[in-house]
């Protein structure tokens, strides 16, 4: 399993060809004070699969503080297809979330883990706003 892209957005789609529309891709989060809610988000994994993988894989993503304090996790299941030997077998995922609570200001990271492997991928820090922006 390879992670080939981890973003957090307002909004994605996966486009009938296959290819990811994402709006909004984000890194950074601002709020006038904690704990803070972040009403919508979206988090979007491409995953890269080995021939010996294919089949129905568990996947879990845990939202998780500097300090690997769990804050939410998104679990489920994908069916990895076979395809031509020339070609890596991939999942795209699109999970929109609703009213996410930061507890307090910092990192956060987003941990995937499927195949028994587990991987750190993007990061999102949420500080406090100046006061011009609260």
């Amino acid at each position: 399993m390879e992670v080939t892209l981890a973003a957090v957005c307002e909004s994605g789609r996966e486009r009938p060809d296959g290819k990811l529309d994402l709006v909004g891709i984000f890194n950074e989060l601002r709020a006038p004070g904690f704990p803070a809610m972040q009403d919508r988000m979206t988090v979007v994994l491409a995953i890269a699969w080995s021939p010996p993988e294919v089949g129905r894989q568990p996947i879990r993503a845990d939202l998780v503080d500097e300090d690997d304090q769990l804050i939410l996790t998104i679990q489920g299941h994908t069916e990895v297809p076979s395809v031509p030997n020339e070609m890596r077998p991939h999942t795209r995922l699109v999970m929109p979330l609703e009213n996410v609570v930061f507890p307090h200001a910092g990192t956060y990271w987003l941990r995937l883990t499927a195949v028994g492997e587990t991987h750190r991928t993007c990061s999102l820090f949420v500080g406090y706003a100046e006061e011009d922006e609260a």
